[in-house]
């Protein structure tokens, strides 16, 4: 397994994959992980993502188009193909994605699928909210999904006024 950390606006992101990226890991939150012993430090083999990390976080980039191997069940890479169809800086809730993966009675299933999308931010998952508009569950923890959903929005607005 190779790794590389990138430096973000919200914190140290840890990258790692084989070939391709597999995960993003943030500094603090319950998915928070430190590389294993026998990883291998290789930033060259992340540079497309943290090329599109950086443009991003710069409100450059909308929509990520990264080679990508992320491992989850059938029904985990349905709601994670579905989160990227969200457009940058507006939200939906997991009622919302439940129906978009034409399954209107599954919000948790849809919610524990969202936690276990490995590759946050590139798989848009801070898009998604609670039914009242509450900012609910996030890997990274609810300050950086906070901070996220803002940097769209502050972005998408600059956008429109140029």
């Amino acid at each position: 397994m190779y790794y590389c950390y990138f430096e973000s606006p919200v914190g140290k992101l840890l990258l790692s994959g084989r070939e391709l990226l597999e995960s993003l890991h943030f500094p603090l939150g319950k998915t928070r992980i430190e590389p294993e012993k026998d990883w291998i430090y290789k930033e060259e083999l992340f540079l497309e993502a943290i090329d599109q990390l950086e443009a991003y976080f710069k409100g450059e980039l909308t929509r990520f188009d990264l080679e990508l191997n992320v491992q989850g069940t059938d029904f985990q890479k349905k709601v994670w193909q579905e989160l990227v169809k969200i457009p940058y800086g507006e939200t939906i809730s997991y009622g919302d994605l439940a129906k978009r993966i034409g399954n209107p009675n599954a919000s948790r299933a849809v919610g524990m699928a969202n936690g276990k999308n490995p590759v946050s931010i590139i798989v848009p998952c801070h898009r998604v909210i609670g039914k009242n508009g509450s900012l609910t569950g996030f890997g990274g923890g609810l300050e950086v999904k906070k901070n996220l959903l803002e940097l769209e929005k502050k972005n998408k607005k600059r956008r429109r006024t140029k």
